[in-house]
């Protein structure tokens, strides 16, 4: 299986980080007036960052896919110097990779003497670099009453999913004056964005959602998101889904998800996550098992099958 990853001409590259805001990912910086591709793990090979080069420095390049190996990383960062290298740990640590982030720093032990850096000092700059950024504190928000009716315009066109309907919701319980919480332990979340190599997919049951799932049904995260890792997607409205079915493929073959469940909504066009989902697994190397439930616009829980 072949992967898609940046590669920068630094003759080219002036150093205008015009491409570092346009990394989804975070894994360009500008070092040492050049652009870096500072992490292969978080590179998705999306190519968002391409069209922002004024000087036509960056292209796509495939090349054969392999388990993500930070020794070899390592090898290559430790001769691009210390900025190179230190901008590199900080980003697996600010991504939460321990364990490869463990490897990155047993390496630069082992192999002081092939830097020509001060190894120590690079090592103690990342371990007092916050691991991640305070998460910020949310405002209560005021909540439209229930059974309160949401005016519905007429849709253009002739798909079934873009059919205006009203309806008035279940009366809503008090359920205290405590938040109910999130079950959702990882970030991102959006099909585009997610890295399949994030140590968070190793081995993990995940949960493949259709944008609309979660706003449709009431106990989305207690019951469906609660332990599993989480992937959401448009199968009508995302584009360059082609990446879809890689990133599925690598989550199943090189992170070994345990279980898939893939959850729609009953209109027509849901069902193309669904066949997607099936695809990778009929490409993927490794089996494994998938649930399929299909969920009502009023949030009625119509079928739920293993497929």
């Amino acid at each position: 299986m072949k992967r898609e990853i940046i590669k920068i001409d630094e003759d080219k590259c002036n150093g205008c980080g015009a491409c570092v805001p346009n990394c989804h990912e975070g894994a360009l910086q500008i070092i040492d007036g050049k652009a870096v591709l500072i992490s292969d793990l978080m590179c998705d090979g999306l190519g968002a960052c391409l069209g922002h080069c004024p000087e036509g420095a960056l292209e796509i390049i495939e090349r054969e896919a392999e388990a993500y190996d930070e020794v070899k990383v390592m090898a290559e960062m430790i001769q691009k110097g210390k900025n190179v290298v230190s901008a590199h740990l900080k980003h697996l640590k600010e991504h939460g990779e321990f364990a490869y982030l463990k490897e990155g720093v047993m390496y630069l032990n082992q192999h002081k003497e092939v830097a020509n850096f001060d190894v120590a000092a690079v090592i103690d700059e990342v371990h007092h670099t916050p691991a991640g950024a305070p998460a910020k504190k949310q405002e209560a928000k005021p909540v439209r009453p229930a059974g309160v009716p949401i005016m519905a315009h007429p849709a253009s066109g002739g798909c079934p999913g873009s059919q205006s309907r009203t309806f008035v919701p279940v009366s809503l319980q008090p359920q205290g004056t405590a938040d109910i919480p999130s079950a959702l332990t990882q970030w991102p979340v959006q099909m585009h964005l997610i890295n399949p190599m994030a140590a968070h997919f190793q081995g993990a049951d995940l949960l493949v959602a259709a944008d609309c799932v979660a706003f449709s049904l009431g106990d989305f995260h207690g019951k469906y998101l609660h332990g599993k890792k989480l992937a959401i997607a448009c199968p009508k409205l995302d584009s360059n889904k082609d990446i879809y079915l890689d990133k599925m493929i690598r989550l199943i073959d090189d992170s070994k998800v345990n279980t898939i469940t893939v959850m729609i909504m009953e209109v027509p066009c849901c069902g193309g996550l669904l066949q997607l989902v099936l695809n990778a697994t009929k490409s993927a190397s490794r089996k494994v098992p998938v649930k399929a439930i299909t969920v009502g616009i009023q949030g009625e829980i119509l079928s739920e099958d293993w497929v």
